[in-house]
């Protein structure tokens, strides 16, 4: 729904007629960079869950389970911490990235970018090019274009499904779900949960497309914050473009008082946002580049020089110096990098065990019949290990002080036991009502132990 405010001869129109955007098929350096980027994320995002270790999947997010598998590491909520640091360093990154190089990550690693370039790349390959599918849009239904609008969007409904399949193998086991799949055994959870997925990225690639970067993504909000006039973007050379104006291959600019730019309008018919670049830099610019191969293929078709749209800052556009070094870059570097080092000091120096000890809250403590004092207490104990191990128990800061296991506590990989104990202190071992002691929780081999504090009850 739109609106209009008048006031005397002022006109605010809080929304703008939105028209289908028709995107231009582009190739170049820069579309060949993204492309090659594009199929390695893609690649990796397929491939990963299919990793085989030690008998699993590599890669299992199981919020079932709540364990987290990443190869020979194993979280748990416990390990939320290093969750929170890996957090801290994408955003750090992301930030310094944004500040060096502008929206690269928009324009060449975003999925939503990924994923729409490739449902754009579908709908030129089913309704031909760009002329071609402004006409078919144009036409009135006939059985050639319900045809291809259904060849259309039964390749991106499948390719949706396809995504979200991918997307919750990370999260089920990839060989379980597609063979629940094909013996139709899904449960409503797992089938909501495909459906759901597999709809936002029909939704968001094939329909929402710039829309999500423009109105949705809070990035292009405030990525404008952590511009200067050093971050490199795409800009358009307004001194060397302008006057602008249409003209044949062999005329002279000069003679006709114009400047570089032919106005073909390629720059925006290639923009997947639909902006003229020439207009100054918008927050609506992912930085793909389209423009600049589109630009520089007119500008030697031209025999002028390439860059009139380019890769650059508004230092180097002014021709003044640039640069690279500067306070905040350096300061978004090293916290990126302090971050990186203590996610990776947290991991190294994680134990592979978790260990809590619970006191019978019911009895402090009981008399046996030769008047030693016994204490219950109970050890939950959860093996962060890949294999199965097996742990014992002994008693510091306290003489003569005896447990009643005598075996010691075997726990399968990831798994988490809870043994209940007693330490009994004969009664002339004791001094005081309550005693601080540690228990010492260790494998067979001795290699990883936990101290764990408690108090012994005496009366």
């Amino acid at each position: 729904m739109k609106f209009d405010v008048q006031s005397e001869n002022l006109i605010i129109k809080p929304y703008k007629n939105e028209k289908a955007t028709y995107v231009r098929e582009q190739k170049g350096r820069f579309q060949r960079m993204r492309r090659n980027a594009g199929w390695f994320l893609m690649l990796l995002f397929v491939l990963i869950p299919w990793i085989p270790y030690h008998g699993r999947q590599a890669v299992l997010l199981d919020f079932g389970a709540q364990q987290f598998h990443i190869f020979s590491i194993t979280f748990f909520p416990q390990d939320l911490t290093a969750l929170a640091a890996l957090f801290m360093v994408g955003a750090f990154a992301l930030f310094f990235i944004t500040t060096w190089l502008g929206r690269i990550w928009c324009g060449f690693l975003c999925p939503q970018t990924v994923w729409m370039f490739m449902y754009i790349w579908v709908e030129e390959k089913v309704e031909g090019s760009r002329n071609q599918r402004i006409k078919l849009d144009n036409s009135p239904m006939s059985w050639n274009k319900f045809k291809k609008k259904a060849t259309k969007h039964s390749i991106w409904l499948f390719m949706s499904l396809l995504t979200s399949l991918t997307f919750m193998s990370y999260f089920i086991p990839a060989k379980s779900l597609y063979v629940d799949l094909f013996s139709l055994e899904w449960s409503s959870i797992v089938t909501f949960w495909v459906a759901l997925f597999a709809m936002c990225t029909y939704g968001n690639a094939g329909f929402l497309r710039e829309k999500m970067c423009i109105y949705m993504c809070p990035y292009s909000r405030f990525q404008s914050a952590m511009f200067d006039k050093n971050t490199m973007l795409i800009a358009y050379d307004a001194d060397r473009g302008e006057s602008r104006g249409r003209r044949k291959r062999n005329d002279d600019p000069k003679a006709l008082s114009l400047g570089d730019c032919v106005d073909c309008n390629l720059c925006v018919e290639v923009c997947p946002a639909g902006i003229d670049i020439r207009n100054g830099l918008q927050y609506e610019c992912i930085s793909c580049a389209a423009c600049v191969d589109a630009c520089d293929q007119t500008m030697e078709r031209f025999n002028y020089n390439k860059g009139l749209i380019s890769f650059t800052s508004e230092n180097a556009l002014a021709g003044n110096k640039v640069s690279v070094f500067r306070p905040k870059i350096l300061a978004y570097a090293s916290i990126t990098t302090v971050m990186v080092c203590l996610m990776a000091f947290f991991v190294a120096t994680r134990v592979p065990i978790e260990a809590n000890i619970l006191r019978d809250r019911t009895v402090l403590y009981r008399t046996n019949f030769d008047g030693s004092v016994e204490n219950s207490y109970q050890l939950k104990l959860t093996n962060k290990q890949q294999f199965a191990d097996e742990y014992t128990i002994r008693v510091a800061g306290m003489e003569n002080a005896s447990l009643n296991l005598t075996k010691p506590i075997a726990a399968g990989a990831h798994e988490m036991v809870v043994v209940p104990f007693t330490i009994t202190v004969p009664e002339e071992a004791i001094s005081k009502k309550i005693s601080e002691l540690e228990l010492i929780i260790e494998n067979k081999n001795q290699e990883v132990s936990v101290h764990k504090p408690t108090r012994f009850y005496s009366g």
